[in-house]
């Protein structure tokens, strides 16, 4: 209880307890049970039934961060522009195989596009144009 005077120096008792969620001490409780999709894509469907069988036979830690990624939902999995990608990947050997669990897009802002092979669920046409005119290779998670 806090204390507080009046103007006519009346001391009046005001409760000043009250309800809300402790967010230091990370008050909100988030479900972990495991999220099924809502996807109509049978291509995705496919891929969520293929990552969740690799996922329980092998210890692959990247198979489990695959499932994961796949069943955010669309508005989740934003679009991966081709200069975030040679930003992120830049002195990285180029036999490595950049993989990202969304769609690829063009950026016209970006004038040489390096060798690199790319996995990812879809790819626009002006990306994969690019990608194989720089002689790199477009993937799926199927392939």
């Amino acid at each position: 209880f806090n204390t507080r005077i009046n103007s006519k120096d009346k001391i009046k008792e005001q409760n000043t307890i009250q309800m809300a969620i402790d967010l230091v001490k990370q008050g909100r409780v988030k479900s972990k049970t495991y999220r099924h999709t809502k996807s109509s894509n049978l291509y995705v469907r496919l891929l969520i039934k293929l990552y969740k069988f690799l996922t329980r036979r092998t210890d692959s830690k990247f198979n489990a961060a695959v499932l994961r990624r796949l069943n955010f939902s669309k508005t989740t999995r934003f679009p991966l522009g081709l200069s975030r990608i040679v930003k992120n990947t830049k002195g990285d050997n180029e036999k490595k195989i950049v993989c990202a669990v969304t769609t690829i897009t063009d950026d016209v802002r970006l004038l040489e596009f390096p060798k690199r092979s790319i996995c990812a669920l879809r790819f626009t046409e002006g990306a994969r144009r690019r990608i194989i005119a720089a002689g790199g290779e477009c993937l799926t998670f199927d392939q």
